[in-house]
């Protein structure tokens, strides 16, 4: 059944060659069998009172075939709320935090025939790229259950990987889609922010957006399907937009992908201290793009990136502390990574925020700039492979102390700073068989076209046609 992509299983369902039940015991056969390496899926529901509720489902519910997620088994990532099962956020005082009604997002994924069976695996409140917390525990990675899943969707991208869900949501503030998907070997879109919308009434401040839902796949087809069933302004969410599109049926032909221009970014002219076989492994790749007419040119920015980095922990700390503040949870000294934020955000000032502001403005006019010349950007998805998934998050590369939680993962903010829709596609593995993944940048708003680009991409590259040895995992 993992074999059959979303659409194929969605369309096996209509035509009667398999029944829903069928679908959700062999999924759920396969999480008997890895999850319980993965620790990806958390909070599973019983299968039989599942298909029990879904045979309770209002009859235009249960018996519309036309559904596009149909018969979908999906796990939710363990932020967003779904009626029943508890939103743990990974913190303990959380564990019984049982959801009264569903998001916006999952409503819409069951309006569209999806089977809701449990939560994906987060860190704490969804900070720093290494799924683990008090809670549940650590994710591994489905290619080697010793390194990490990467994170905060680090248990969507290892079930995923794995076979164990279809396809996965998630959510993307400082590349928690996309490193995930690059430690994974799939495909992970952070959308332009409102493409998928969330209840924002409670957010009181003028800052920007700077986290969004997206989408974690195999392919960028099984992506597309998702949001095409989770997409569209929504009443609770003022950012929020509809698409003059559908993710599923735009395509690029050959001339429109062949006439496709990408500035290449690399390590920023040594800027982002990264190992060198992740920009091996993405130069190998572009050039392969080369060769399908594809124009590559190495770009070097005007501004400071060191000037960009302060902005983003600026905006990122009061974020943060304005949405947190109100959790009590300052006293939580385990949770280094919240405390660390929650503690900058609070004495960040007026001055300091205009500042990051100016900033952002002048790096908006130098990447739109840029795309008057290309049409995507390309940089790493990560400055390092998947790493030990017993550590709390990387402390050194290449000789060089980093000195903060999250500094190796400073390559994921440029888009996030600007709102900039972004794809992490597979690259490849290193010779210790860990995956990689790079970025590709498109400018705001332009999200049919860079999932397109990404479906080319992977008829060409063929990504998804490397998987995980399971067996490893068990033996």
């Amino acid at each position: 059944m993992k074999e059959l992509s979303p659409s194929n299983i969605v369309s096996a369902i209509r035509n009667k060659e398999l029944s829903k039940k069928e679908v959700l015991w062999d999924f759920y056969a396969s999480i008997d069998k890895y999850n319980g390496a993965l620790n990806a899926i958390v909070s599973l529901k019983d299968r039989e009172r599942l298909l029990s509720e879904h045979s309770s489902y209002p009859k235009t519910l249960r018996h519309s075939e036309s559904k596009i997620l149909n018969g979908l088994p999906l796990a939710i990532k363990d932020l967003v709320d779904v009626k029943g099962f508890p939103t743990t956020y990974g913190i303990p005082k959380y564990k019984n935090n049982i959801a009264k009604k569903n998001s916006i997002m999952v409503q819409r994924l069951i309006d569209n025939g999806a089977i809701i069976i449990g939560k994906t695996n987060t860190p704490e409140l969804g900070l720093g790229s290494h799924t683990f917390n008090r809670t549940f525990g650590i994710t591994a990675n489905a290619y080697d259950r010793s390194k990490t899943a990467g994170g905060s969707s680090g248990g969507a991208a290892s079930a995923v990987a794995a076979g164990l869900i279809p396809v996965a949501d998630g959510s993307d503030m400082m590349g928690s889609c996309r490193n995930p998907a690059a430690f994974s070997n799939i495909y992970g879109i952070r959308p332009t922010p409102g493409v998928i919308p969330q209840d924002r009434t409670g957010k009181k401040d003028d800052l920007p957006i700077l986290s969004t839902l997206g989408v974690l796949g195999r392919k960028p087809d099984d992506i597309a399907l998702m949001v095409d069933a989770i997409a569209g302004k929504h009443s609770l969410d003022p950012y929020s937009f509809d698409i003059s599109g559908n993710f599923r049926e735009y395509f690029l032909n050959d001339k429109e992908f062949c006439a496709t221009k990408i500035g290449w970014l690399g390590d920023c002219n040594a800027y982002y201290e990264t190992e060198k076989q992740i920009l091996t492994l993405c130069e190998n790749i572009l050039c392969k793009l080369s060769m399908s007419k594809i124009t590559v040119d190495e770009v070097r920015f005007d501004n400071k990136l060191s000037l960009l980095w302060k902005s983003w922990k600026t905006l990122r700390s009061k974020t943060l502390y304005n949405e947190l503040s109100s959790w009590n949870l300052l006293e939580d000294e385990k949770a280094f990574s919240v405390k660390w934020e929650l503690q900058r955000g609070s004495v960040i000032e007026e001055s300091e925020i205009k500042e990051a502001l100016k900033v952002r403005e002048q790096w908006l006019d130098e990447v739109n700039s840029l795309f008057r010349k290309f049409d995507f950007l390309a940089i790493p998805s990560s400055q390092l492979f998947p790493f030990d998934k017993n550590i709390a998050y990387p402390n050194i590369l290449n000789g060089i102390e980093f000195d903060s939680y999250h500094k190796w993962m400073e390559i994921v903010t440029i888009p996030s700073l600007l709102g900039l829709p972004v794809i992490s596609v597979p690259v490849g593995f290193n010779e210790k068989g860990l995956p990689m993944g790079m970025q590709v940048i498109a400018k705001k708003r332009e999200d049919l076209k860079l999932l397109s680009f990404a479906k080319r991409y992977e008829e060409l590259i063929k990504a998804s046609e490397v998987k995980p040895d399971l067996q490893k995992l068990i033996d």
